[in-house]
């Protein structure tokens, strides 16, 4: 008879070092180094490019929560994407709360090339079983964000933009945002 694979647990990941982003994805334990510069520069400069319009109303519509790096279980899933956002229709209140088991309904992740793979993948699968609606790829090195909706199940790319347009990306396409303000120039 073979090894048995250990399906790894919520205690594997609080075993995990604090450098470290820990997921359970099809109970296999995911350990990634936290991101280096031009993704944090991307996902930090988004949270302010919705937060004002999207989450606080300023010069945009309001009605969601935008929060950064939130903890989602879905069953025996873990998942930390980079952004997520929910419809204060669908959670009018924040809860007190380490992890959210309701779906957001966007999330964004910024890919790096350690994390492409994953997130591309088997992210991109949960994240359509359970519902999420709109889904956003950045990849900070190629100056390229890819837009996609949940139609049927499945995703369906809706728009690849790249360098430093103006975008009005679904869902927050109330608002222009300049893409130029996400990148920096990368010094070896």
């Amino acid at each position: 008879m073979g090894k048995t694979k250990h399906r790894a647990t919520l205690d594997d990941l609080l075993r995990l070092p604090e450098h470290v982003v820990g997921e359970i994805i099809d109970g296999e334990l995911f350990a990634t180094p936290r991101p280096a510069s031009p993704h944090a520069r991307v996902a930090s400069v988004l949270g302010v490019d919705l937060g004002g319009p999207f989450d606080k109303g300023s010069g945009g519509p309001g009605g969601w929560w935008i929060l950064y790096e939130p903890e989602l279980h879905f069953g025996h899933d873990v998942l930390v994407p980079d952004l997520a956002g929910w419809r204060r229709e669908r959670m009018p209140k924040l809860p007190n709360v380490a992890a959210f088991e309701l779906a957001p309904d966007w999330v964004c992740e910024v890919i790096s090339p350690k994390t492409a793979r994953l997130d591309r993948g088997r992210k991109m699968g949960v994240y359509a079983r359970v519902g999420v609606k709109h889904m956003w790829i950045i990849d900070p090195l190629a100056n390229l964000l890819e837009v996609y909706r949940l139609d049927g199940g499945r995703w369906s790319l809706l728009g690849t933009h790249e360098g430093n347009a103006v975008v009005r990306a679904e869902p927050f396409d109330a608002v222009e945002i300049d893409m130029s303000r996400w990148w920096i120039e990368i010094s070896e």
